[in-house]
């Protein structure tokens, strides 16, 4: 299937993605700070920046974009129809390098919970911040919601 629009409006469209403060992180970061958690934002000392870091609870987040870092199973983790070697590879390494963060999160005696960007949808519901809130209360080492 060929791309719909033409290479300089898909590479516009591409360059718009944003890596940080995107919509899903600030629901969630708007419901855990309105529910009285304070969290220091993508804390660039720890491995892969963590997206919420709670030092207090010992908690770092990740707000996972389902296409970017391929959360299975999801209708957003497509592939791009042209250019899938590369695409490939592209998607490869990122799953790679998240899997190496997490792991030395853990290895530095971090708790971590992956949320997942379909999880979040256009606004927080509630009972996925009570879901998210409960993990951080609970010493549990690692939770994905999504």
């Amino acid at each position: 299937m060929t791309d719909i629009v033409d290479k300089k409006t898909r590479s516009r469209m591409m360059s718009g993605i944003r890596g940080k403060n995107t919509k899903p992180e600030m629901l969630l970061r708007k419901a855990l700070h309105a529910a009285g958690y304070r969290y220091r934002v993508n804390v660039r000392s720890l491995p892969g920046s963590p997206d919420l870091v709670l030092r207090k609870w010992n908690v770092a987040v990740q707000v996972h974009g389902c296409y970017w870092h391929r959360h299975a199973g999801c209708p957003k983790a497509t592939m791009p129809s042209s250019n899938v070697e590369f695409w490939s590879g592209k998607f490869s390494a990122n799953v790679a390098r998240d899997s190496r963060a997490l792991q030395e999160l853990h290895q530095l005696g971090w708790r971590t919970a992956i949320v997942w960007e379909c999880a979040i949808g256009k606004q927080a519901d509630q009972a996925l911040i009570e879901e998210v809130i409960d993990f951080i209360r609970s010493g549990r080492r690692h939770r994905e919601f999504g």
